[in-house]
């Protein structure tokens, strides 16, 4: 359990190294706050399920596969609804832009990081994800663009053709 446990660690940590990549989390991870999740709900106490809750959360937005993905993005939807500190709501918020962001909806992705700043402007992990989802919104624009013009490139190389011939 500590090794996989250092794994989520080390997962965050390369976050943290300043790369601008949004680090993932294998399933061993996620079963491990599955099962903190479920001994935190038999008997500790209220703060320490919210925070295995927190911890799960995390690991499924971070997670390879979708259906984990959108369990996290329902996880904190719920959990936002009940009042917190801001700082915890900022969290939780951040969390649910680092799902859209893996679900491919970045322009929801930007405006909850959006929100992140709101309350803290200079937060490091909040502008590193901004950074990203405005560069995949370029790339994919461009990727956009360049679709675009190979298809009006052979739409009019299909018609100058068909024009040659008739000559």
């Amino acid at each position: 359990m500590d090794s996989k446990m250092g794994n989520f660690f080390d997962s965050i940590g390369s976050f943290f190294s300043g790369g601008d990549k949004i680090p993932w989390c294998d399933r061993e991870v996620i079963l491990e706050c599955e099962k903190e999740v479920k001994t935190a709900t038999d008997g500790d106490s209220e703060d320490q399920k919210k925070e295995s809750i927190m911890r799960l959360s995390w690991s499924l937005v971070h997670s390879r596969q979708a259906e984990d993905i959108q369990r996290g993005i329902a996880m904190l939807e719920a959990s936002l609804a009940t009042s917190s500190p801001p700082l915890q709501d900022r969290e939780k918020i951040y969390l649910l832009a680092v799902g859209y962001y893996r679900t491919g909806d970045y322009s929801r992705s930007r405006q909850l990081v959006e929100r992140c700043l709101e309350v803290q402007p200079d937060w490091r992990q909040a502008l590193a994800l901004k950074k990203t989802i405005e560069d995949k919104i370029a790339k994919d624009g461009v990727i956009g663009i360049g679709i675009t013009a190979t298809a009006v490139g052979l739409i009019a190389g299909g018609i100058a053709a068909a024009l040659a011939r008739k000559k």
